[in-house]
């Protein structure tokens, strides 16, 4: 256990570590999704290519920034020079679903962050999975069950999600878990997701 109170794993290429069980796959994470010379590639012409947006959300009484850049595609119109077609295809080797929009989360250092959450279920189609894979630099997300009084409920498994691994979670486990990659005091180099989801017809990225 670290000093934050959460569980490391030491996670191996080859087949998927299961993190979280349940009936429709749980939470699964391949390390070795993509080799080095090929995570680079992605990375990069994501970096460079992607429509990059600065977003901003109510909290509270008042507007702020979102702490990370933010793009988004449908999988009907992935730009031509961007990388998406041929990660959705590895990504359905592994995690078949008619995956149908991807959103790109950039993290330029360790002051960008995504709070702890579950993703939004009227905007996923059930039963299908989410499945994200990371770029760049390692960056690790905090995965913690919903609800519960024990102290081992309130426990968070930490996962470092390394370049050119596969993190998939089961539409089930946005129901019992939360997850966030907090934010770190560590020199952090940027770090790109890349998230694939299933929406309905009218969804976004």
């Amino acid at each position: 256990m670290n000093a934050a109170g959460a569980f490391s794993l030491d996670l191996f290429a080859g087949a998927p570590m299961q993190l979280v069980d349940d009936a429709e796959g749980g939470i699964r994470y391949w390390s070795g999704f993509a080799g080095p010379a090929l995570a680079r590639r992605w990375f990069m012409e994501l970096r460079a290519g992607a429509d990059w947006r600065r977003m901003q959300r109510p909290m509270y009484d008042r507007i702020v920034e979102v702490p990370r850049l933010l793009a988004g595609y449908r999988a009907d119109g992935f730009p031509v020079d961007l990388p998406l077609e041929e990660m959705l295809a590895r990504v359905r080797e592994r995690a078949p679903a008619p995956y149908n929009s991807v959103g790109l989360n950039l993290y330029r250092d360790g002051n960008d962050s995504v709070a702890m959450h579950n993703d939004k279920l009227h905007q996923l189609l059930a039963p299908h999975p989410i499945a994200l894979v990371s770029l760049g630099e390692p960056r690790r997300m905090l995965i913690r069950r919903k609800g519960g009084g024990g102290r081992g409920d309130r426990q968070a498994l930490a996962v470092d999600l390394e370049p050119g691994s596969l993190l998939c979670m089961s539409h089930a486990s946005q129901v019992t878990h939360d997850h966030g990659i907090p934010k770190t005091r560590r020199m952090q180099g940027p770090r790109l997701s890349a998230v694939f989801r299933v929406r309905p017809a009218a969804g976004g990225g």
